[in-house]
């Protein structure tokens, strides 16, 4: 099993420590970093430790794909870096689409297990109604049903709100004068004056009528110029009045500005978006649920996908149905088939479990591990997945599929899609279509089979401080040229035991130790107190091991006082030295010079 708080030190340290991370966020399956210096990455490390799928670089962004497992690795990750989430440094080079995409990902992704869970409760509400309506019953009177429509309804109602504080947290400024922009277009009143037959005015001035609950781009483009105007009010108001001027004038400088030009700028970009999207649909549904079919896994390799993603979010929020992820469900049951097939063909046994774990997750809806772990790295599963995927969206095109929820595509949410008989059934038959014929077809096309790795993996090794104090100085040598040094200024005068290990040196003033640590790998280690120490001829210094002892880890191996090695205006730190460092790969240093240290914890990382 593996254990999350050591894959994310590993993945901390192999991504170039947490000084190099500007960013870090997460989405189902991957941790997407911004990273401050790309080329100190190591990502052929990183995509080979334990419970890590692949790794992408895409977007501006170096993405660690994990799996269903990423939110756990990300608390760990944050339990030991704090909240990254900085903007981008003015010095980094990043496009504007790339930029445009991860804005929206970052606002969306947080609500998306809401608008799950939402859409979830949607289809079982739709098959309670089909039962009762088959039965002659009218539920939808009910209060049950009532209420319980009212908790599937209210994420899509109240999403200026919703948006309003995800993206206060992307464009920093005050997420709760945010939420008073969304709940304003979102207020009752404002709704029924929006709504009616008569002219609206604000200050004199016509306002555009437009029905803003539910709405998606309008909020956005609020609250991202309210970042720019909330800045600015504050450098200007006085420090005495901050507290109550600055939200105050925020809101009266928001409110009518939103109404007034950001709201209809944003309906007006949501319905032309929508409006192009249909246009093709309109043109040929076939052609459109066969392009979404077969190439929304491709999109979501290149993260391309969330382009699209809040056109399925505003139809639902508007109309109450959307078709996008039905065509998109072919695409993952076409990679969960794929993903079987793989498992079927292969002999590889590693591979085997990865394209098992990944044909069940994609029927769930989550398609990462199946396409990182065995469809995109043998390309041929990729492209039988992608055919069958896009014949299967192509029948849904024609039998008008379409759910009436934004619920993720997979196995739960079939009965979001259980509207009327054509449609329903289109969208089942599509179904099995793209995993049966996916499955069947990369069983028979084949593939470049991966030979099994005989090779013995090793983990890298710790070494552990043998005494506490502050660290001073760290000499990592990345050429081996050199030996990796932790210097630390000792709070107490002992030197224990890092670990098992076997006294093979001590200097003849005791101000110096050399142990060989008892692991497979034999690591020498030199711990030495101050330098030029010969003029003591040990006094000050105590030993309670000798050469050949076998120790055990905390053993006490010296001690020295610290307060006279001083008056005699000597050096008393400590340096921990490995000595055959030119026998590894790399060896990192796990502590920076300031941070304080104990015995047995960790300061140096050996790759062997």
């Amino acid at each position: 099993m593996v254990d999350y708080k050591i894959l994310a030190e590993k993945i901390i340290k192999n991504v170039g420590g947490k000084e190099n991370i500007q960013e870090i966020t997460h989405c189902f399956t991957r941790l997407r970093f911004v990273l401050k210096d790309e080329s100190k990455a190591q990502k052929e490390i990183i995509g080979k430790l334990e419970g890590i799928v692949t790794v992408v670089l895409s977007g501006g962004q170096f993405q660690v794909v994990i799996g269903n497992k990423v939110d756990k690795v990300y608390k760990e990750i944050l339990n030991i870096i704090g909240n990254q989430n900085t903007e981008l440094a003015d010095n980094r080079k990043i496009g504007i689409g790339n930029l445009i995409l991860n804005k929206f990902a970052a606002i969306f992704t947080p609500v998306i297990p809401a608008i799950a869970g939402s859409g979830m409760l949607q289809g079982i509400l739709a098959i309670a109604v089909l039962i009762a309506d088959r039965n002659g019953i009218d539920i939808k009177t009910s209060d049950t049903y009532i209420i319980l429509n009212a908790a599937a309804r209210a994420v899509f109602y109240f999403m200026p709100i919703i948006l309003a504080y995800t993206a206060a947290k992307v464009f920093k400024c005050n997420e709760f004068i945010a939420m008073i922009i969304g709940g304003t277009l979102c207020y009752p009143d404002l709704l029924k004056l929006m709504t009616g037959e008569n002219p609206v005015t604000l200050l004199g001035i016509g306002i555009t009528k437009a029905n803003y609950a539910s709405s998606v781009i309008p909020i956005i483009i609020a609250v991202l110029v309210l970042s720019y105007v909330e800045k600015f009010i504050d450098r200007i108001i006085p420090e005495v009045i901050k507290v109550i001027m600055v939200p105050t004038l925020a809101i009266l400088v928001m409110i009518p500005a939103t109404l007034i030009i950001f709201g209809p700028v944003g309906i007006y970009i949501g319905n032309v978006t929508n409006w192009a999207y249909y246009q093709l649909h309109a043109m040929s549904p076939i052609l459109l649920g066969a392009f979404i079919g077969g190439m929304w896994c491709v999109l979501v390799i290149f993260g391309a996908h969330r382009a699209i993603v809040p056109i399925g979010i505003d139809d639902v929020a508007k109309t109450g149905r959307q078709n996008l992820l039905a065509f998109a469900g072919a695409a993952n049951f076409g990679q969960a088939g794929a993903a079987l097939g793989v498992f079927l063909k292969t002999k590889n046994r590693q591979l085997k479990t990865v394209a098992a774990s990944g044909a069940m997750t994609a029927l769930f809806g989550i398609t990462e591990p199946a396409i990182y772990g065995a469809t995109l790295r043998l390309k041929r599963p990729l492209v039988c997945g992608v055919v069958f995927g896009a014949i299967a969206g192509g029948l849904m095109g024609w039998g008008g599929s379409y759910g009436t929820a934004f619920a993720n595509q997979g196995v739960l949410t079939i009965p979001v899609y259980a509207v009327g008989m054509k449609e329903f059934v289109c969208y089942i038959i599509g179904c099995c279509i793209a995993f049966f014929g996916s499955a069947i077809s990369t069983y028979i096309v084949g593939f470049d089979d991966i030979e099994e790795e005989k090779e013995d993996i090793r983990e890298d090794i710790s070494i552990l401080s043998p005494v506490e104090g502050k660290v001073v100085e760290v000499v990592n040598s990345l050429s081996g040229d050199i030996s990796d040094m932790i210097v630390i200024e000792p709070e107490k005068g002992e030197i224990t035991a890092p670990d098992n290990c076997e006294v093979k040196v001590i200097y003849p003033n005791l101000n110096a130790v050399g142990v060989v640590l008892n692991n497979q790998e034999k690591i020498e280690l030199l711990i030495s107190v101050g330098q030029n120490l010969d003029n003591l001829e040990g006094e000050y210094f105590e030993k309670y091991a000798d050469i050949g002892d076998k120790l055990q880890k905390g053993d006490r191996i010296l001690s020295f006082d610290i307060a006279k090695i001083r008056e005699k205006g000597s050096d008393s730190t400590v340096k921990i030295s490995i000595m055959n460092n030119k026998k590894y790969k790399q060896t990192f240093p796990m502590v920076a010079s300031g941070e304080s240290v104990e015995i047995n914890s960790e300061i140096l990382s050996v790759m062997l």
